[in-house]
């Protein structure tokens, strides 16, 4: 255990950048849906943001997730700290608690307006692959973080236990975010562990009330305890509309008016969607008449 916590930032970009490597594969011989814009276009910025956070969170936020969990446990300080349980079973049950957080991290990033700024900046990617599970504002990345050393600080989780959760947090988000195809009975028996991407797409419809379903980004049960799970979206994984109508061109996926988006003021994605919404409540009307 003690080789696995020396190594933690080694082992986290190995399985981060295997996972990447072996989805856009994926992408590759069997996508989900046609992509409507060239990877060369996208991709540029996605890496680059993936890769200006991970260089601002080693300059700006040195203390890791596993240095609060030791912290905790040589002052014997959180909800594990006070239990004398197997090592397995607190490793497990950190996890789920952990993933729990995050579930409810990310629709308080959706519910409060000047959070839903920074996270929006992930859901105006216009198309949906691999390279999206790493789009996320600077802004938002800071506040997770900060987010997440208070959980695993509160929980007193254990080092090992916060290792096995960054990494399958890192490598899940690459997976459901893959635009693969998976055969719909294999996708069925999968999504009740784990958030597949047919299950996570749903949440980056541009249809707002898809938009505010599925939230897991690991686990799916939150979402049906908290009914929020929406099994399939409206018009079909190779019909729907991904993003935000506000961001649709691509000078909007340049790197530099990405970091600058959560100043824009204008969401035209909730006005957008209040006029399609509108005007589908009409037609319903039309034909009951």
């Amino acid at each position: 255990m003690e080789g696995v916590q020396n190594s933690e930032a080694a082992l986290r970009i190995s399985f981060f950048l295997g996972i990447l490597v072996v989805v856009a594969l994926w992408e590759l011989v069997a996508p989900r849906r046609s992509n409507m814009h060239s990877r060369w276009i996208r991709w540029p910025s996605n890496l680059g943001i993936m890769a200006l956070n991970t260089i601002m969170l080693r300059l700006f936020s040195p203390i890791a997730a596993v240095t609060i969990a030791t912290s905790a446990s040589n002052i014997s300080w959180g909800f594990f700290n006070q239990l004398e349980l197997p090592l397995w079973f607190e490793v497990v049950l950190a996890i789920i608690l952990l993933d729990a957080a995050i579930y409810f991290q990310h629709r308080l990033f959706h519910a409060v307006p000047v959070l839903w700024k920074s996270h929006r900046m992930h859901h105006t990617d216009i198309d949906f692959d691999v390279s999206t599970g790493g789009r996320f504002h600077p802004v938002e990345i800071i506040l997770s973080t900060l987010i997440k050393l208070s959980a695993v600080f509160l929980l007193g989780a254990s080092p090992i236990a916060v290792i096995f959760f960054e990494i399958m947090l890192n490598a899940t988000a690459m997976f459901n975010h893959g635009n693969v195809r998976l055969p719909i009975g294999v996708d069925g028996i999968l999504r009740l562990f784990i958030v597949t991407p047919d299950m996570h797409r749903v949440h980056h419809s541009v249809i707002t009330s898809e938009t505010d379903s599925n939230f897991g980004f690991n686990l799916p049960w939150w979402d049906h305890m908290f009914g929020t799970y929406l099994a399939q979206p409206e018009e079909g994984h190779t019909g729907m509309t991904i993003g935000i109508n506000g961001f649709r061109k691509p000078i909007d996926h340049r790197l530099d008016k990405m970091l600058m988006q959560p100043l824009k003021k204008d969401d035209a994605w909730a006005r957008d969607n209040a006029i399609k919404i509108s005007r589908k409540s009409n037609m319903d009307k039309k034909q009951e008449i």
